[in-house]
C-alpha cells in the first residue's frame, strides 16, 4: 500500500473523497489539497479565537452590569432551549469537579453557538434595551441587531467546519476573515490590533500554486 493510500485510509474513504473529486482523481494533489485545507483551518484559527472572546466577554460584562454577575441564571432571560441547556451542564460539570460555580467559570464552559444566540432575533428587546452596547462602529455609532449577527452566522458555520476537520476551501475564505476582524474591532478594537499582531492567514492566502476556483459549492451548504 502507497503512503497516500495509507493516509487516505486513515483519513476515512468517505472524507478523502472531496479532495480527490477537486483534484481531478489525483490522489497526491487530493492529498496536498488536504494539506492545504489544514494549514488554512490552522491559520484562521487565531482570529476565530479572538473573536469568539471578545464577544463572550462583551456580553457577560454588559449583561452583568444590567442583571448581575448570574445574569444567565435569570429566570426568563435565556430564551433559546439549547442555551439554558448548557448552563445546566456547566454548572452540574463544576459540581462533580467539586469547583465553586463561580460566573466566570460558567461564562468560559458556554459555547460559541450561546453567545451569537444573544444576538438572534429572540433578543431582539433586550439588544435594543441592553447588549446593544456590546459593540460600536467608527465614531462611537452604535449597530443594529442584524448587522452583528449577519457575519456572526456564516463565521459560526465555518468555524464549526474547522473544529470538525472538514473541507473549506470551497468557502470564501477572504470574505469571512473580513468580517472575522471587522466584527471583532466593533466589539473590541484593542482584541482587533493584537490579533492584527499575531494573525497568519494574510501570509497563508492565497497559497501559491494551488486553483481554489475548483472547488465549486456554495460556502454556505451544510454538508
Amino acid at each position: 500500500m502507497t503512503a497516500v493510500a495509507k493516509m487516505e485510509a486513515a483519513l476515512s474513504l468517505e472524507r478523502f473523497a472531496r479532495y480527490v473529486a477537486w483534484a481531478g482523481g489525483d490522489r497526491t494533489a487530493a492529498l496536498e489539497l488536504y494539506a492545504l485545507n489544514t494549514r488554512l483551518s490552522e491559520a484562521l484559527y487565531t482570529p476565530l479565537q479572538v473573536l469568539e472572546l471578545a464577544l463572550r466577554n462583551r456580553i457577560h460584562t454588559v449583561m452583568a452590569a444590567a442583571h448581575g454577575e448570574r445574569w444567565f441564571e435569570t429566570e426568563g432571560l435565556l430564551q433559546a432551549p439549547h442555551q439554558r441547556e448548557q448552563v445546566e451542564v456547566a454548572l452540574a460539570d463544576l459540581a462533580r469537579e467539586g469547583k465553586e460555580p463561580l460566573p466566570g467559570r460558567v461564562v468560559a464552559a458556554l459555547t460559541f453557538s450561546f453567545w451569537t444566540a444573544m444576538v438572534s432575533p429572540a433578543y431582539e428587546d433586550l439588544w435594543r434595551s441592553t447588549l446593544n452596547a456590546i459593540a460600536m462602529k467608527a465614531a462611537g455609532r452604535r449597530l443594529s441587531r442584524k448587522q452583528l449577527s449577519r457575519p456572526l452566522t456564516p463565521i459560526r458555520i465555518l468555524r464549526n467546519r474547522i473544529a470538525h476537520h472538514e473541507p473549506i476551501l470551497h468557502w470564501d475564505l477572504r470574505k469571512h476573515h473580513r468580517s472575522m476582524r471587522e466584527v471583532t474591532g466593533w466589539l473590541s478594537p484593542a482584541a482587533a490590533a493584537w490579533c492584527g499582531t499575531v494573525d497568519r492567514f494574510p501570509s497563508v492566502f492565497p497559497p501559491q500554486g494551488y486553483d481554489l476556483a475548483r472547488p465549486t459549492l456554495s460556502d454556505t451548504e451544510d454538508e
